[in-house]
């Protein structure tokens, strides 16, 4: 066994090369991909911030757990490891690109869905670009704002543009986005522009009066998925700790059961979860928060399925 340096999310063993890996599920820390010229990698920590959380209890991964009705050592032992985190270079996108490209597809190889804590919401771009000899995939993502703005101060793959990029992906089938509400990253260019690809939008209006159904409607039952959450998509009652809290967002339990039902009725490919920033957390709540959603999509995706 590798020297382990850091606690894996929630004590699962530590695989730090993804070309040995022989288990159904990766986690994955990506700190940072590309940054606003101006700007600092805001969610650099939340990787490691997500994994203490996930072992302030060192009981929990044998408590029972209501959420999976069972225990999470008993239903994904064997099943999950930890591959550690990637470095990142702040001035060389290129190497963080070419790095995060090479270890998903490293992880694709050996049959591994990569389960990517992150980090801003630049990172799903050099994820999802990863998957192009892959078969094609719907994207889901969960994000208050659309993300389709094609650049911000001359950069084309910052966390503003995660979806635009996306959409000129050839192996992405197609792309279902649940929570925008209020003011965000969209303008009429970028909204017209999701529309004319054929993006399916579903406010988080639309999601609390119809509930998990209207996104499922909008996935083809049987099909492969990658899903992509920003936690700000959250509510900030339960998500303090984002660069930017909208009202009206999603709540735990109604993301907990779409991520269950999402897994039984399609095939997860791979995840993201980003843009959680531990030094805007109160009480460690978003942290914990974020956490117990990693938990639950973890074992939704390697275990009761």
């Amino acid at each position: 066994m590798p020297e382990q340096s850091f606690q894996t999310f929630a004590g699962f063993p530590y695989i730090p090369d993804p070309s040995l890996l022989s288990t159904n599920i990766a986690i994955l820390g990506i700190p940072a991909f590309a940054v606003y010229p101006g700007e600092t990698a805001h969610s650099f920590d939340a990787p490691d911030a997500i994994r203490m959380e996930s072992n302030r209890y060192p009981e929990d991964p044998e408590a029972w757990d209501f959420d999976l009705g069972g225990t999470l050592r008993d239903l994904c032992g064997g099943k999950v490891v930890d591959c550690g985190n990637l470095p990142f270079h702040p001035d060389n996108f290129q190497m963080n690109r070419d790095r995060i490209q090479k270890t998903i597809k490293q992880t694709l190889k050996t049959e591994t869905t990569p389960v990517v804590l992150g980090g801003d919401d630049s990172i799903p771009i050099p994820v999802l670009a990863a998957f192009e000899e892959e078969d094609p995939f719907y994207i889901l993502q969960l994000d208050a704002h659309i993300d389709w703005r094609d650049e911000v101060k001359g950069l084309r793959e910052g966390y503003s543009s995660t979806m635009r990029r996306a959409s000129e992906m050839p192996w992405v089938q197609g792309i279902v986005q649940v929570g925008a509400r209020g003011m965000g990253s969209a303008r009429t260019e970028e909204y017209q522009a999701a529309l004319a690809y054929g993006a399916k939008l579903i406010t988080a209006r639309e999601f609390h009066q119809n509930g998990i159904e209207v996104v499922l409607n909008a996935i083809p039952a049987g099909s492969r998925c990658f899903l992509t959450i920003d936690f700000d998509v959250l509510d900030p009652s339960i998500m303090p700790a984002v660069g930017a809290p909208t009202p009206g967002g999603l709540l735990y339990q109604e993301t907990v059961d779409l991520i269950h039902h999402l897994s039984r009725q399609v095939t997860l490919i791979g995840a993201s979860l980003v843009e959680l920033v531990p030094s805007a957390d109160i009480h460690q709540l978003g942290t914990n928060t974020a956490m117990r959603i990693a938990w639950n999509l973890i074992a939704a995706t390697a275990c009761l399925n």
